[in-house]
């Protein structure tokens, strides 16, 4: 009986070689699972911050704005453009957008429809008065300057969820505020950028400011927004928009009015047909 007691606490101060084997094993697959839920999770992360962007934005049904635009070249000589904002939102798609010119004279009349979508890619039109015909903007134009500003037209679209793959990448302070970055990357191949770091914070999930970062992955622009107001008690809206081209030393900047919510827009305005009736 002694010999037996005696056996037994000898294999557990001494397991057996196979014993060995498998802890070591156990243990190496508890590493890579570990490390596979930290990898994942700074995905899933990034991803829900995105969406709950989305949800702090949604119900609005549709707003209109007025937008005064300066364009400022290296030197800070400027040029400026007035315009009107309208936005439908549209339920189960991505947003439906209007923008149009009212001065200066050459530009007057010219108005940019835009019909975001969720998973495919937006659909773009350009009505040009001059010519009287509508001008569809075709993928590989988007990456072109939206008239002479340095906002692209892939930058004026809505950031549909589904359009982009995320990853948290940090927490930081963003003034007094504390704010998430989080890299998106564009799904459609023909965009002008391979990602984008965007500051959100994280008391409602405004958009502080938006690093591009081109073809080369080199920091191309940056957009600053300040002056967040919110209306209906919910909707943030920044009063100034600023975009700077860190390769030519341009920039464009946006300031914003007053912003109507929930008014009684037309939706046939949003139309290719409507753009030839804009007035």
């Amino acid at each position: 009986m002694k010999s037996m007691i005696h056996k037994t606490t000898f294999s557990l101060v001494q397991p057996p070689t196979m014993v060995l084997r498998l802890m070591a094993l156990f243990g190496l697959l508890a590493m890579v699972a570990i490390n596979g839920v930290y990898a994942q999770s700074d995905v899933e992360k990034g991803l829900k911050i995105a969406q709950m962007a989305r949800e702090a934005d949604r119900g609005f049904g549709n707003s209109v704005a007025e937008l005064s635009m300066f364009i400022r070249n290296k030197q800070g000589q400027e040029n400026m453009r007035s315009l009107r904002v309208k936005v439908l939102e549209v339920s189960g798609d991505g947003n439906k957008s209007l923008f149009i010119f009212d001065s200066p004279k050459d530009v007057k009349g010219t108005a940019l429809l835009i019909h975001d979508h969720k998973e495919v890619e937006s659909d773009q039109w350009l009505y040009l008065p001059a010519l009287k015909r509508v001008k569809r903007i075709s993928s590989s134009n988007r990456t072109g300057s939206f008239v002479g500003s340095e906002f692209a037209y892939e930058d004026l679209g809505s950031l549909e969820v589904e359009k982009y793959t995320y990853q948290w990448i940090r927490d930081e302070k963003c003034g007094s505020l504390d704010c998430t970055v989080t890299e998106f990357r564009p799904v459609e191949k023909g965009s002008g950028y391979t990602r984008q770091l965007v500051w959100h914070d994280k008391e409602a999930f405004r958009v502080w400011r938006i690093e591009y970062y081109d073809r080369k992955n080199e920091h191309l622009k940056t957009l600053a927004n300040e002056g967040f107001e919110q209306y209906l008690g919910k909707y943030w809206r920044a009063k100034n928009s600023n975009m700077v081209n860190h390769v030519t030393g341009k920039s464009t900047e946006l300031r914003w009015g007053e912003f109507q919510f929930q008014t009684n827009l037309n939706e046939r305005e949003f139309t290719q047909t409507g753009l030839k009736r804009i007035r």
